[in-house]
């Protein structure tokens, strides 16, 4: 063995060492899982990565992704030995206050995304590499390091149809296959071929390796990197636990400590302080972006008929002209949701991902990683599918705006299975999201700029059906805002909507002053965060809010407006109207008729309410 082999060796066994000595010390940790990847990491470390750990930032980093988040205590072993970090602070692994978290978030500069949810980090890492292919032209590398037990998750597998037609060479996964999981052996366990035979089918060149074998493990990653035309898999047999005979290769060890942590030390052969100087990637610089511009929103005039999806649409492509760092994805609906509006104006920014919404959130926070401001369109309904990739966006501190089309039972005929009726409860319940729902078309274009000045993962949800335009061109929609459309001061209730339900409330309002009894109604089109204040104003002069809107009662407006009276202050009376049954296939008029929230059902809901009370 070569010194150099040598060095590498030593580094491995550094690497396992010190994951056995941060998880001893938090007394939890996945040591074995980071055991089996250690010789990985060391030879990428050392000789194929390129990274600037004093300039995060830098637009020639390569990009790193541990999707097996759970095998953090190698990442930060890994971490030390770059000297980016001091045994000292190795030392706090999961411990209050500590950037050392159990899974990696990007509390640490060096972190893109969190993970730990597993199956995320191959589609998060295609978006990086189709943003640096497509968009940047960059010449770095994604390193995607996986576990085998995540490849039973879909969304791998849609990375890496996603990544193959793609072709992004740019990217190599890095398959852990050590035969464990946490319960016992993975469906295939170290049968590398039948892994390599269903990748290859996606168009990846593959690569099979002892991964303990230094050697095979850097010539693998030079071949990798000599791939031009599609991207690359490195399926490497490992071992769980490797280097320690009390638990290598044995079930019923994951994610626990050593038993006996200094003797695990010392068959790994004791403590070592060895240095990698990873080499920093070339001087680069990143094409400056055209210059912005002012955005000329769409205008549309009171009166006519427009579903605020085609203003949606037509405001995106507006907000693309006017900010280069804009780009679109489509879940292959671009033609329903009128993201396509933007494909027409702006082609090298559009992005197909297909029938895969997983990928398509995924590989909006990818693009989000490399300085671009996604945004995902797609039906409401099936961002249910995507909604652990959503969660995990907050984690990984990430900006992306998305957008729900078809929302509600006011779609019409599709019936229930096309009917986004529980996204405003999703996405109301991401950490510091923010949640709008227009009524008319110059409300939802205002508001998908003020989305691209917001922050954390946006939702705008937009409906179908073509509606009045309400609101004149000039109007402004400040987030956390609402709008007072009907008031007097002998209001008997306020009804408080949003959306298609804003309509059905001006309807009733109407209805009910010529019967002589006035009542206010409010537009909340920012149903997270919500106009509280207004909500106090409106409860302490009316005494009672009705709120109607097309989503189930569970999270969406009526549980919005119940959070404005969570300081401890007297809760007015509510009265709430919500799609409570399951529709079918109806026109939307009777569709709002047979949910119970049309102008007739909230007209009835007040004459009852006043009947008793007023």
């Amino acid at each position: 063995m070569t010194s150099a082999d040598q060095y590498l060796a030593e580094l491995g066994q550094q690497l396992r060492v010190d994951a056995v000595r941060a998880t001893s010390k938090a007394g939890s940790g996945h040591p074995t899982s980071s055991m089996s990847a250690a010789d990985l990491m060391a030879v990428l470390l050392a000789r194929h990565l390129r990274y600037d750990f004093d300039w995060p930032d830098h637009p020639g980093n390569d990009r790193l992704i541990l999707s097996k988040g759970h095998a953090s205590p190698l990442l930060y072993a890994a971490y030390k030995a770059a000297g980016a970090i001091t045994d000292e602070e190795l030392g706090t692994y999961r411990t209050l206050g500590s950037r050392l978290e159990g899974h990696p978030t990007p509390r640490l500069p060096w972190v893109d995304v969190a993970t730990g949810s597993l199956g995320q980090g191959l589609p998060i890492g295609a978006g990086v590499a189709l943003a640096g292919q497509r968009l940047q032209e960059a010449e770095s590398r994604v390193w995607v390091l996986t576990g085998d037990s995540e490849l039973a998750e879909g969304s791998v597998w849609e990375a890496f149809e996603h990544a193959g037609y793609e072709r992004l060479a740019s990217l190599t996964a890095i398959l852990d296959i050590n035969r464990l999981g946490q319960r016992g052996p993975t469906r295939h366990e170290w049968d590398l071929d039948a892994y390599a035979r269903r990748i290859a089918a996606f168009d990846w060149h593959t690569i099979e390796v002892d991964g303990h074998d230094l050697a095979a493990i850097d010539a693998a990653y030079r071949e990798a990197a000599s791939v031009t035309d599609r991207p690359t898999a490195i399926l490497a047999r490992t071992q769980k636990g490797r280097g320690v005979a009390a638990v290598a290769d044995q079930e019923g060890k994951h994610g626990k400590p050593m038993p006996d942590e200094a003797e695990a030390v010392e068959e790994l052969g004791g403590v070592r302080d060895l240095r990698v100087d990873v080499r920093r990637p070339e001087a680069t610089t990143v094409p400056p972006r055209p210059g912005g511009g002012r955005v000329e929103l769409p205008r549309y005039e009171v009166g006519e008929k427009v579903a605020t999806r085609n203003a949606f649409g037509e405001a995106l492509a507006a907000l693309g002209a006017a900010r280069p760092e804009v780009v679109a994805l489509d879940g292959e609906v671009g033609d329903s949701t009128r993201a396509e509006f933007f494909a027409k104006r702006h082609p090298d920014r559009y992005f197909e991902c297909y029938i895969a919404e997983q990928e398509l959130v995924a590989t909006a926070v990818g693009m989000a990683v490399r300085g671009w401001l996604p945004f995902a369109a797609t039906f409401a309904a099936f961002l249910t599918r995507a909604h652990d990739f959503l969660r995990m966006a907050t984690v990984s501190r990430v900006g992306l705006c998305v957008s729900g089309s078809h929302a509600g039972v006011a779609i019409g005929e599709d019936g229930p299975s096309q009917m986004g009726l529980e996204d405003l409860a999703m996405f109301r319940a991401l950490h510091e999201s923010t949640v709008l729902y227009p009524c008319d078309a110059n409300q939802a274009a205002q508001l998908v700029a003020e989305m691209a000045e917001e922050s954390g993962v946006r939702y705008l949800r937009t409906s179908r059906g073509a509606d009045p335009v309400i609101y004149g061109e000039d109007e402004r929609f400040p987030v956390g805002g609402s709008k007072l459309l009907r008031s007097s001061a002998e209001d008997r209730l306020t009804v408080v909507a949003a959306g298609v339900t804003v309509h059905e409330a001006l309807r009733a309002a109407d209805e009910l002053a010529e019967e002589g009894v006035p009542v206010r109604v409010v537009d909340l089109y920012s149903v997270k965060p919500v106009d509280a204040a207004a909500l106090r104003e409106a409860a302490e002069l009316t005494g009672c809010l009705l709120t109607v809107e097309d989503h189930r009662h569970a999270g969406g407006l009526g549980d919005a407006v119940l959070d404005a009276f969570s300081d401890g202050r007297p809760v007015p009376r509510l009265l709430r109207l919500a799609v409570d049954t399951m529709p079918g296939s109806a026109t939307p008029d009777e569709q709002l008729r047979a949910a119970g929230i049309d102008a007739g059902a909230i007209a009835t809901a007040a004459r009852r309410y006043l009947a008793g009370y007023g």
